[in-house]
């Protein structure tokens, strides 16, 4: 199909897919819960952390986090005690553990005492001048991995060199992109939207190796930046809000 075609199919999808039925079987499902911006930030990040695996289990995951942090994360992360993190010790998700989720609270800490909000830790608390984010995930690794970490716990925020650091990605959509349907966030205003990374996965992936957005074999880096710049071509703006449509193509319909 022509760009035309394309972009009037990728549209329909959108449609169909970016509404808030779909928040309740997604790990965006977490931060939704809450209102205040730290609390949806906390809450999408560790959602958006553990996002790999079956989506059931996800969401069972990050709700088990934001229970024992008391459904109140920021005051949690700021004020906790030591006996308060001791569930937190025999955490697992796949590959991530107890030893991991403790550093990320340590960490998370440690950037709240230095930023009212995250978003700060990924801009360097500047006006946004970037073509896109891939600079906005080396500054944020950088600050997070800042204090002595265990080297396994590296590997758990994967870094734009090399991977396609879908998570990471995935969580500025949901900070950074706001809608009518009241799907994505929107509370962090620096960074524009045009300026987002599409968040690949195997599921995006293929679809757009199907719909000839995207040619590389391989969901790293280059391929990210390959499938962001066919979408850019069908919304320069907002090129990020067709991965809602990819992903339903992929998860919902076995395209």
């Amino acid at each position: 199909m022509n760009k035309q075609q394309l972009r009037e199919f990728l549209d329909q999808k959108l449609d169909q897919y970016n509404r808030t039925s779909f928040i309740e079987s997604d790990p965006i499902s977490i931060p939704r819960r809450f209102t205040k911006k730290q609390d949806i930030e906390l809450a999408g990040f560790f959602a958006s952390t553990i996002a790999w695996g079956q989506r059931p289990t996800i969401i069972r995951n990050a709700n088990r986090l934001m229970q024992w942090m008391d459904d109140s994360p920021h005051q949690f992360i700021l004020q906790h005690t030591a006996k308060e993190l001791k569930p937190f010790s025999a955490f697992v998700h796949r590959t991530f553990n107890g030893v991991d989720c403790l550093y990320f609270i340590k960490a998370l800490k440690m950037l709240y005492t230095r930023y009212d909000s995250l978003e700060q830790a990924f801009t360097g608390n500047t006006a946004w001048t970037k073509p896109h984010t891939g600079e906005a995930i080396s500054n944020f690794r950088k600050e997070f991995f800042s204090i002595a970490h265990p080297d396994r716990t590296g590997y758990t925020a994967s870094s734009a060199e090399g991977s396609a650091a879908k998570r990471l990605n995935m969580y500025l959509r949901w900070m950074v992109r706001k809608d009518k349907h009241g799907v994505d966030f929107g509370i962090w205003k620096t960074i524009p939207p045009a300026a987002l990374l599409c968040p690949l996965d195997v599921h995006s992936g293929n679809v757009a190796r199907k719909l000839g957005l995207l040619i590389r074999t391989q969901n790293d880096w280059k391929a990210v930046e390959e499938l962001t710049a066919g979408l850019r071509k069908l919304d320069a703006s907002d090129p990020i809000k067709y991965d809602i449509a990819l992903f339903g193509l992929g998860v919902f319909e076995g395209f």
